[in-house]
């Protein structure tokens, strides 16, 4: 049985109807917390909501819209009176192939929702009181050459240094992390595995894709006091694959 580390906690995670969001939400109330979920389509929210039980609830909406935002911070403060998490997973990919072919209107799309939007959440739950941590996550693709995805990428490499600036300004009240993830067995990630996913799994040292689970876990340990003294860090979860041999 897992240890009720989030006792008496509540948390936002954005994106979390389904994927690595839901396993998040559904982790932290495992152990004891009440999370507050958001999603784009309130049919799957609400049977997100529905399968993580009595100490979950939803409002749905597009992340980078300003009046979800302001409704969720309503709802937090009505139904719960406090703030102490927010992890910023809601995240979008329009495009695939060469960079050099992603259209403008599609580039700022993808900065608007993956960067602007989590600067934007962060800030709103600073001002409703926000009191212990945050955690953005990222991607592996903002750790090097991703081909196909590239301006993902960017737009994740973006979010790893905004989680060092927001560490630096929130500290010491407020812990900023990250955690980068390279391929999940999420829909999301479909098309960089559907198909091929043995060659894929054998590009990581450890031979297998990753899980929502292996996400949640990392993410858990970095809102909880057991990460007090961490701050500014983007963790890789990658199966490995950042320590393959070069040569």
């Amino acid at each position: 049985m897992l240890t009720p580390r989030f006792a008496e906690t509540v948390t936002i995670v954005t994106g979390a109807s389904r994927g690595i969001g839901l396993a998040i939400a559904e982790r932290l109330t495992l152990e004891g917390g009440s999370v507050v979920i958001t999603g784009r389509n309130k049919e799957a929210l609400d049977e997100a909501v529905d399968a993580l039980g009595p100490n979950a609830s939803g409002v749905a909406g597009r992340a980078d819209d300003p009046e979800h935002r302001a409704a969720v911070f309503a709802h937090v403060a009505e139904r719960y009176g406090r703030l102490d998490h927010l992890v910023n997973n809601a995240g979008i990919n329009p495009v695939y192939g060469p960079i050099a072919e992603v259209e403008a209107g599609a580039a700022r799309k993808i900065l608007d929702v993956n960067v602007i939007a989590s600067l934007d959440w962060t800030r709103d739950a600073v001002a409703a009181g926000l009191s212990r941590s945050v955690v953005n996550i990222a991607s592996a693709a903002g750790l090097g050459a991703s081909p196909g995805i590239a301006f993902y990428g960017i737009s994740k490499a973006a979010l790893m240094n905004l989680t060092v600036q927001l560490a630096y300004e929130l500290a010491p009240q407020i812990r900023v992390n990250a955690v980068a993830p390279a391929v999940v067995k999420t829909s999301f990630a479909r098309a960089l595995y559907e198909g091929q996913e043995s060659e894929v799994s054998a590009a990581y040292p450890l031979a297998r894709l990753g899980e929502p689970e292996d996400i949640a876990g990392p993410v858990a340990f970095l809102l909880s006091a057991d990460a007090g003294w961490i701050t500014g860090q983007t963790v890789p979860i990658d199966g490995g694959g950042s320590i393959r041999p070069i040569l």
